[in-house]
């Protein structure tokens, strides 16, 4: 029964590993398929989308090069060669994509002229406000959608006998959810404003975060999101939670 039992797991992590490799396959080609339309685009519009695109792509797949890398270090996989080339083809993909990063900023340097950046020097400040601003709107939008839809959700009446037998409703429960990781980044970048605000962060450290909690905001319903639990961690400071926030008032 235990070698049976061992047997069934194997399986089932081998099961994972074949539809992990299977989805960076296709994550390399919508990569590479939206890399040529970013160089082929006709405007500023097109290409500012394009890039957009581009840069959700290759946050999916640094997750799945997160997961492979786990794999790779566990004793419990034997053929790991198709994780090392699967994970060597996301690095190669993630360097063209620094390539393109690159050279789209230093195309807006160049427009934007040396004089006007100077003038503008806390431009790197502003942008790192904007960018939390805009994240907090978003979520507390997205919060109101998701409480609306769950106060749309039909539940039994208090003392209902039937409900108990009826189970939790799933929807109901990933609305919650949902709902609860949203309050937990609103409260994050409420805190991380106030620390911008007091200079208790730099510019450069809120900037390191960008790019992470874009991709929540913008992905956290795609099926193959994985959220990065630990996006503030780079900040250095402490993240509190509401109750601990009152409790250290007291």
């Amino acid at each position: 029964r235990f070698l049976s039992y061992v047997s069934s797991m194997n399986r089932k992590l081998q099961g994972e590993i074949d539809k992990t490799l299977k989805k960076v396959s296709e994550g390399v080609l919508d990569f590479d398929g939206i890399f040529k339309k970013v160089y082929a685009a006709t405007s500023s519009n097109q290409k500012e989308k394009y890039e957009g695109d581009l840069k959700k792509e290759i946050k999916k797949l640094q997750r799945y090069r997160d997961q492979i890398k786990s794999w790779i270090s566990s004793n419990e996989v034997k053929h790991k060669t198709g994780l090392l080339d699967s994970k060597k083809l996301i690095e190669m993909k993630m360097e063209q994509f620094k390539v393109c990063e690159k050279e789209t900023k230093t195309k807006a340097y160049s427009k934007e002229g040396l004089g006007q950046h100077k003038a503008n020097s806390d431009g790197g400040s502003s942008e790192a406000r904007n960018f939390i601003v805009k994240s907090i709107d978003a979520l507390k939008t997205q919060i109101e959608q998701a409480e609306g839809e769950l106060e749309n959700i039909p539940t039994a009446t208090t003392g209902n006998k039937k409900k108990k037998a009826d189970g939790p409703n799933p929807k109901a429960e990933s609305l919650q959810k949902t709902i609860e990781r949203h309050q937990y980044h609103l409260n994050a970048l409420e805190q991380i404003l106030r620390a911008l605000d007091n200079e208790r962060l730099s510019t450069d450290k809120v900037m390191e975060i960008k790019d992470t909690v874009e991709y929540y905001i913008d992905s956290h319903q795609d099926p193959d999101f994985m959220e990065d639990d630990t996006t503030y961690d780079s900040l250095g400071i402490r993240i509190y939670l509401p109750g601990e926030l009152n409790q250290d008032d007291e």
